[in-house]
């Protein structure tokens, strides 16, 4: 299979790639900057650009592009910036696949287009599973614009998968700020603790796209471990992971004071996600379990 990848550089991406090869696939990286090696080819989504021969023979694109959501304290322009980055380059590949399509409609196709569990918005103990209703807080808007860019490629008879992510625990992104804190002994939980926080190993989120990319199944798939835990529950199980106590927990105020308008929708708020489609198709995780996911990520067996 002729695979084309986006955001490859990301955490995601960088693991992606390797284990795709690994497969016997056949990958090329869509990148914006100048192209250093020969899998990479130059593409520009904020202008919706990219070369029409690129995906003319390539049976999946896997969509990843965005800046990072938690990367900056919120300003109105980094906001524009999370939500134009994905819906510019997801309408972009997703145009680009609907006019591969056109020109050789005899070749299956699929889109597998980054999402994430926050289209679902604060759940509170409520479990979400894919037919849950959207949120309507700002990630949650993001997601439903994000997903909608993917319109083109799936009138065009595209199959178009929703990758909708939990937090990924991997050697970055949440976990990598977070561990340093809790080595420290300074770690805690995050405002009431009760909000849920849906993970995934990064290890079973690249194994799920590579399972998704095999297995015809459209439409939404919360890319989560089977068991969400709260913020509370994370927070104990990553100090017992590192040998630490948790016991300095940081109040929702000033987290606000700090991250400013993230706190309260990307970490105060939470999902209690649930991984039914990806179940029920028959993936199996590696780390279903949140202790040896841990280990996993921060490299202790």
């Amino acid at each position: 299979m002729k695979v084309a990848v986006t955001g490859s550089s990301g955490l995601i991406g960088s693991h992606l790639v390797p284990a795709l090869r690994a497969d016997g696939h056949d990958v090329l990286r869509l990148v914006r900057r100048t192209p250093r090696t020969a899998d990479e080819h130059r593409w520009d989504p904020q202008h919706h650009r990219i070369d029409p021969a690129l995906l003319a023979d390539v049976d999946a694109v896997v969509n990843l592009a965005g800046v990072g959501i938690g990367d900056r304290r919120w300003t109105a322009a980094y906001k524009q910036a999370v939500l134009s980055s994905r819906v510019d380059a997801t309408r972009t590949v997703s145009e680009a696949l609907a006019a591969a399509t056109a020109a050789d409609p005899t070749r299956p196709r699929a889109l597998l287009s980054g999402s994430a569990v926050g289209w679902y918005g604060d759940t509170g103990d409520r479990e979400a599973d894919e037919g849950a209703p959207a949120g309507d807080d700002f990630l949650a808007r993001v997601c439903t614009e994000w997903e909608a860019a993917t319109a083109p490629a799936a009138d065009a008879g595209v199959r178009v998968t929703l990758l909708r992510t939990g937090l990924v625990l991997g050697p970055g992104g949440l976990l990598g700020r977070l561990a340093p804190l809790f080595r420290f002994g300074l770690g805690g939980r995050l405002g009431s603790g009760r909000q849920y926080w849906p993970w995934i190993s990064l290890t079973d989120e690249v194994d799920a796209i590579r399972f998704l990319l095999a297995t015809p199944v459209a439409g939404p798939v919360n890319l989560t471990a089977p068991t969400p835990v709260t913020n509370a529950e994370f927070a104990r199980t990553l100090a017992h992971v590192v040998n630490r106590p948790a016991v300095l927990p940081v109040p929702g105020v000033a987290l606000r004071l700090v991250v400013g308008e993230f706190a309260p929708v990307g970490i105060l708020a939470g999902q209690r996600a649930v991984p039914g489609r990806l179940r029920d198709a028959g993936f199996t995780w590696t780390h279903p379990d949140l202790d040896a996911a841990l280990r996993a990520a921060l490299g202790r067996g």
